[in-house]
C-alpha cells in the first residue's frame, strides 16, 4: 500500500499489481494516489497466495534478460512485464468488481470508519520506525493519534485526531532501512503484491515481528491475518477505483509508468518529503 497527507486526504501506493491502502483520494493525479491504487499494501494475507504462486512456478524465472535499451535499474524487466499482466487479470476479474460493489453497498460513513481502524492498527509498528529513524516528533504526534483515536475516537473508528491538528503519516522498515543508506536495489513486481523492492521485502518482514497485535492471540493469527489483509486490501482498493480507471486508460506504458512512480514514492518517503540535493552541481 503507504504516502503523503494533506489535511484530511492521504494520496498512496499500496495492489503497496493488485495490493495497497488509503484513505480518501483527491480526483487529481498524483504519484502517490496512483500507487496506493496500483500496489495495494502488500498485506499479510497476500503472502500465502504468492507462496503458492512461486512454489508452483506460475511464470518463468525472473533470470530472465532485460530487453534491450531498458532500465538497468530493471534487470527482471522480462519476468516482471508478465507478472504485472497476471496482476492486472486478476485486478479486473476479482478485485475491482468486489471493490464496486463493496462501494455500492456499504454507506460512505461505515467505509471511512474502517479505514479509520485500520490507520489506528498500524500505530505501533509506525511509533517503532518513526524511533528508529531518529524522527523524535513524529514518533510523539504517533503516539498522540493513537491515544486519541483509540479513546475520543472509539477504538480509532473515528479519527478525532486530524482535527485536532495530528497530521496522519506512515512508516516502515524498508523506509527505515533506506534512512540508514541501505539501497533499495533492482525494481521488482511480486505476484498479486505489485511493485517492490529486496530492501522493502526485507522490511514488510521486519514490520510484522514488530507489530505487537500479531502476538495477542497467536492459535487465531492466521484468521486474524486474513481478516486484516483482506479488509485493507478492499479499503485501497475501493478509495482507487477511478484514479487507477483513470491512470490505465491514460497511459502509454503502465509497467513504466508505474515503475517510475513507485520509484519516486518510495524515495520521497526515505527522504520525509524534502528535496533530493546530492546530484545537484556545485555552484
Amino acid at each position: 500500500m503507504k504516502i503523503v497527507e494533506n489535511g484530511e486526504n492521504r494520496y498512496i501506493c499500496g495492489l503497496r499489481g493488485a495490493g495497497l491502502r488509503v484513505l480518501t483520494l483527491k480526483r487529481s493525479f498524483t504519484p502517490e494516489s496512483y500507487l496506493a491504487a496500483a500496489n495495494m499494501r502488500k498485506s499479510r494475507a497476500l503472502w500465502v497466495i504468492v507462496l503458492g504462486l512461486v512454489a508452483a512456478g506460475c511464470a518463468t524465472a525472473p533470470g530472465a534478460q532485460s530487453p534491450a535499451g531498458s532500465d538497468p535499474s530493471d534487470p527482471y524487466e522480462s519476468w516482471n512485464r508478465q507478472v504485472f499482466e497476471m496482476n492486472m487479470k486478476f485486478d479486473h476479474a476479482v478485485l475491482r468488481p468486489t471493490a464496486e460493489a463493496y462501494v455500492e453497498v456499504v454507506p460512505e460513513p461505515a467505509r471511512v470508519g474502517m479505514h479509520n481502524v485500520l490507520d489506528n492498527l498500524d500505530s505501533p509498528v509506525t511509533f517503532a520506525n518513526d524511533v528508529l529513524q531518529g524522527e523524535v516528533g513524529l514518533a510523539g504526534q504517533t503516539v498522540g493519534r493513537f491515544g486519541l483515536n483509540s479513546t475520543i475516537g472509539l477504538g480509532g473508528l473515528v479519527d478525532v485526531a486530524t482535527p485536532a491538528g495530528i497530521p496522519h503519516h506512515s512508516s516502515d522498515f524498508g523506509q527505515t532501512l533506506g534512512v540508514w543508506g541501505v539501497g533499495d536495489g533492482p525494481y521488482l513486481v511480486l505476484p498479486l503484491l505489485g511493485p517492490d523492492n529486496p530492501r522493502d521485502v526485507v522490511g514488510r518482514i521486519a514490520d510484522e515481528f514488530m507489530d505487537p497485535l500479531n502476538y495477542a492471540g497467536i492459535r487465531d493469527y492466521i484468521y486474524w491475518s486474513l481478516g486484516r489483509g483482506g479488509a485493507t486490501i478492499l479499503d485501497s482498493r475501493a478509495a482507487n477505483i477511478d484514479t487507477l480507471d483513470d491512470l490505465e486508460h491514460s497511459s502509454v506504458d503502465e509497467y513504466a509508468s508505474m515503475r517510475s512512480l513507485y520509484r519516486q514514492y518510495r524515495n520521497n518517503q526515505v527522504r520525509h518529503g524534502k528535496s533530493d540535493t546530492k546530484d545537484l552541481p556545485d555552484m
